[in-house]
């Protein structure tokens, strides 16, 4: 079975930037010999809650589908660019509320696996 380099980063929420403070929120994952990128997310509001009462809970929600509609087919800004220009964009650094983490390598012969487990492990409670 052949295993090739991914590279993924996990998607957080920061509701209060200066605080730090942080939930994990999703995974994107890019494996350029398969072609693939692919971006998985779930908020937990009541846990974004405890960090700031006053979060914009949609906003959140629209901002963290932007991750997973930049990784389709689907026309938009992003759809022009290669799948490792878009996984570069979305984990360039920003000081937004909904941002990627520091990129990380792994191995693997399935992506789509792969993804899945680092959701559960990263981000599922």
């Amino acid at each position: 079975m052949t295993r090739d380099v991914y590279e993924y980063a996990v998607i957080r929420v920061i509701p209060k930037v200066e605080r730090g403070e942080l939930i994990n929120a999703g995974v994107l994952l890019y494996c350029q010999p398969r072609d693939y990128l692919c971006a998985r997310v779930q908020l937990d509001p009541g846990r974004l809650r405890a960090l700031d009462p006053g979060v914009d809970i949609d906003g959140v929600r629209r901002a963290l589908s932007a991750y997973e509609l930049a990784c389709g087919d689907k026309p938009g800004p992003l759809a022009e660019e290669s799948l490792g220009g878009r996984f570069r964009w979305l984990t360039a650094p920003r000081s937004t509320i909904v941002q990627a983490g520091p990129v990380h390598a792994g191995l693997t012969a399935d992506p789509d696996t792969e993804l899945n487990r680092l959701f559960d492990k990263l981000v599922r409670v």
